[in-house]
């Protein structure tokens, strides 16, 4: 089972920095990031030292649970081949935070998918 936690907050180097400093280093782990970078690079930063455990993918920005629904599958599906201890969802606004929980807890998602605590920024 994958540990998924959402990671909101207006600052995309505040999530950024979040996900770099939750990620434990002994576990594999992955992060889907809307938008583009920040110019901080604590994430990459980390991805980089520990390309084995830490997968970082970046998705256009815009509401994944409205408008890149599709996106957000396929890119979560490839991410979860791997099987990933961990998994962080960054997200710009929480808006539809329900909405997206609702979509982590499909039933294709329900045997590989656990919801952990959010992590809220800023």
């Amino acid at each position: 089972m994958t540990l998924v936690s959402l990671v909101t907050g207006s600052s995309s180097a505040d999530r950024e920095r979040a996900i770099a400093t939750a990620a434990p280093a002994n576990e594999t782990c992955a992060a889907i990031i809307e938008g583009l970078p920040s110019g901080d690079d604590a994430l990459y930063a980390r991805s980089s030292q520990l390309s084995e455990s830490m997968q970082v993918v970046r998705v256009a920005p815009g509401c994944p649970c409205c408008s890149g629904n599709l996106t957000m599958r396929v890119t979560l599906n490839r991410l979860l081949r791997r099987a990933p201890s961990r998994h962080y969802l960054s997200l710009s606004s929480s808006a539809h935070r329900d909405q997206i929980l609702v979509f982590l807890q499909e039933p294709q998602y329900q045997a590989r998918l656990t919801i952990g605590a959010d992590i809220r920024c800023g």
